[in-house]
């Protein structure tokens, strides 16, 4: 499928989704953004929670030139977005008046469940017909209670986690795992455009797109801890860490992850890009849907164990290479430390 600006897409009232299946996957190349003025006829999108990945996703629809309101419980969050040119509300319900389209960047169903239906929530304040993108990562049974109690409210949901980490959420270049009605893929066009690369449209109900998020977690969380005992076996047979990295890259056992999180150990950095919390979280999730579908999951439940022995050990908050640290603990083997501040190793 071609790919189309985000200009065009105005041009062309939003109609590229009233024509794709709902197997379609929407490729769009970044170099065919345009950032466009601000009209009235541009819709209006608020993000509730501005961590790494839903202030990057913000900014970048706000360098789409689209209104952008976001909203955290952090003031400290808000002041960081707002000194990037755009508006914050304190509250879901203060923003739910500046919005069309809302996207759910927070961390957990609790999160999302406060967002939505606490005191000062989404649901009573935001107009009957607008739409709301849950991007959390939930169970899908959860997320199919969320669409049922939006569509009660008069609300439309697309249930559409998203995958890419902090980098691509600034770029506008995540992958969205987008399942819910048409009419609702129709109304969030302009954010989908706006905040990714891929959007695969994988069914019309909520509780498919988590579903296909679990998949991704699961080999996720499982890559990351097996690249972890996979460097701390290379240090303990005194292999050279800067060298397991360059030929394990270059050779069959490489992933994604282990590309992407191994440098975070090599520099001693464990500043929280995804935390080790997360992947407990995430992995609990699939163990449990697998309970409930009389499913084993036993690589999963090894991988839950070891994040859940960092979490123990105190790193939860850390970055989750950090779950290397556990093979610190119990063999003894010596990280590599971070830079000093003058730079000096």
């Amino acid at each position: 499928m071609g790919s189309l600006s985000f200009r065009t897409m105005l041009a062309l009232t939003w109609q590229r989704y009233h024509h794709e299946s709902l197997d379609t996957t929407y490729h769009r190349a970044s170099g065919d953004r345009q950032v466009s003025d601000i009209s009235a006829s541009t819709p209006r999108i608020g993000v509730i929670g501005l961590g790494a990945m839903g202030r990057g996703t913000a900014t970048a629809l706000l360098e789409q030139g689209l209104a952008v309101t976001g909203c955290d419980v952090s003031a400290q969050a808000r002041n960081a977005f707002e000194a990037e040119g755009g508006r914050c509300a304190a509250t879901p319900a203060e923003l739910a008046a500046h919005c069309d389209i809302v996207l759910l960047v927070v961390v957990n169903a609790d999160q999302v469940e406060q967002v939505l239906f606490g005191d000062h929530g989404l649901v009573g304040a935001l107009a009957p017909g607008r739409v709301v993108l849950q991007c959390a990562t939930v169970a899908p049974s959860t997320a199919r209670r969320f669409g049922q109690r939006l569509a009660a409210a008069g609300l439309e949901m697309l249930d559409a986690p998203i995958s890419g980490g902090a980098a691509k959420a600034r770029a506008g270049q995540l992958s969205v795992m987008a399942s819910g009605a048409p009419a609702a893929f129709d109304k969030a066009a302009p954010a989908l455009d706006g905040m990714a690369a891929t959007v695969y449209r994988l069914g019309d109900e909520a509780g498919i797109g988590s579903s296909m998020k679990l998949v991704n977690q699961l080999l996720a969380g499982v890559h990351i801890a097996t690249a972890a005992e996979a460097m701390a076996l290379g240090i303990r047979m005194g292999l050279d860490p800067d060298t397991v990295y360059e030929v394990i890259t270059h050779s069959a056992g490489n992933s994604w992850m282990f590309e992407n999180r191994v440098p975070h150990i090599l520099k001693g950095d464990y500043t929280p890009l995804s935390a080790v919390d997360i992947f407990v979280k995430d992995l609990n999730i699939v163990h449990d849907t697998g309970r409930e579908l009389a499913m084993p999951t036993p690589v999963t439940a090894s991988a839950l164990q070891q994040f859940t022995a960092a979490k123990g050990a105190g790193f939860g908050r850390e970055d989750d290479a950090a779950v290397i640290k556990v093979y610190q603990r119990l063999s003894g083997i010596a990280l590599p430390e971070a830079a000093n501040d003058d730079g000096e190793a």
